[in-house]
């Protein structure tokens, strides 16, 4: 399969993954030929586009991070748990929240029992309900991370968990704001600053959670270099967790479609982590980073340096800048180029993000 624009997606086309809709109902499914109505219900919702299979990709395949049931059923626990916050009167205790525990412990499991794996899919979301599926995907990223750093399972627990709630405090902030087409004043940044502190406060006062996952939602808008808020704080002084949680949030915010711009390709959102690295960014949070996420995940198709075209069939795990691509503008070719491997090739890179 491979990736497709919302805006290049024709009737006809054969889908290559599931989708679902605003309230996580199956919207299409997997196998099903597109039509002019469908395209349009998936531009409706917003989705960047969708994973369809053709002559070219039929035989590539690639998995999320974690399984499409065990994701739905995540969105749905924190949306549920965004909205009761919404509605509480801050005087009773947090409506129970015990099924976001079990949900994690299984987000930790799955992600642990194929740690080899890289991120190698891009994430769809449906627009309207970004800030859940952001929780989700910053709470996976940040376990792939802790994984590979060799964290304990308790370490991935706490740090799911805070991931995972990382930004409760938005409930307390103006939906104006945060949906806000144009430039914010000093006046409103500041109040959308002030979510982490907010969440921190009321999961503090409202129920039990581990200091670690705590500082998750209190920390993750804190930079390596001291600019970041709610405390300035710099390097070593920011929780580790918090240091991971802060790399995660950024990439899959950059990747996605907000109100105020367009999401990023994920080799230019990892290009801006890289970049970040040392400054925004605990260094060795980046490292870890750019080794397990691919910056080009399978199913996307490219344009190469010589000019030809192609789709990306695999990635390498330390090297995600130079993945395996299948060449399909040149029909007589069928060639694999390995960036990585074939050492003929070091004078060959990706340029862009091709659209076909």
């Amino acid at each position: 399969m491979r990736f497709v624009p919302a805006a290049c997606l024709k009737s006809g086309m054969i889908l290559g993954q599931d989708l679902y809709g605003s309230k996580n109902e199956l919207l299409l499914s997997e196998g099903q030929v597109l039509t002019d109505s469908e395209v349009a219900r998936i531009c409706g919702l917003k989705y960047q586009g969708a994973y369809i299979i053709d002559v070219y990709s039929q035989d590539i395949s690639s998995h999320g991070l974690i399984s499409s049931n065990l994701k739905n059923n995540t969105v749905r626990a924190i949306k549920e748990v965004f909205n009761q916050v919404k509605s509480d009167d801050t005087t009773g205790p947090l409506p129970s929240i015990s099924g976001i525990k079990f949900l994690i412990n299984d987000i930790v499991d799955e992600i642990t029992t194929n740690q080899n794996a890289s991120v190698n899919m891009l994430d769809l979301k449906v627009f309207d309900d970004y800030t859940y599926y952001h929780c989700v995907n910053v709470a996976a990223l940040s376990i792939v991370v802790g994984a590979a750093s060799g964290l304990t399972k308790t370490d991935l627990y706490q740090l799911g968990l805070g991931s995972l709630l990382h930004d409760i405090g938005k409930v307390f902030v103006p939906k104006g704001l945060l949906e806000k087409k144009g430039k914010l004043t000093e006046d409103e940044f500041q109040e959308i600053q002030k979510h982490s502190l907010y969440g921190s406060e009321y999961l503090r006062n409202k129920w039990e959670i581990p200091i670690e996952s705590n500082l998750v939602v209190l920390s993750h808008h804190e930079k390596y270099d001291g600019t970041g808020y709610p405390y300035k704080l710099s390097k070593d002084k920011i929780s580790t967790f918090g240091k991971i949680a802060a790399v995660a949030d950024v990439y899959d915010a950059l990747t996605s479609d907000r109100p105020y711009r367009k999401a990023m390709p994920p080799s230019e959102a990892m290009e801006y982590v890289m970049g970040g690295s040392g400054t925004l960014f605990d260094p060795r949070v980046v490292s870890m980073f750019t080794r397990k996420v691919a910056p080009y995940p399978i199913g996307t198709c490219v344009t190469l340096s010589n000019g030809l075209t192609g789709i990306v069939v695999e990635n390498y795990v330390n090297c995600g800048m130079r993945p395996k691509v299948r060449i399909i503008s040149d029909p007589h070719r069928n060639e694999i180029y390995d960036l990585y491997n074939d050492f003929s090739l070091l004078n060959v890179t990706i340029t862009a993000i091709a659209e076909i």
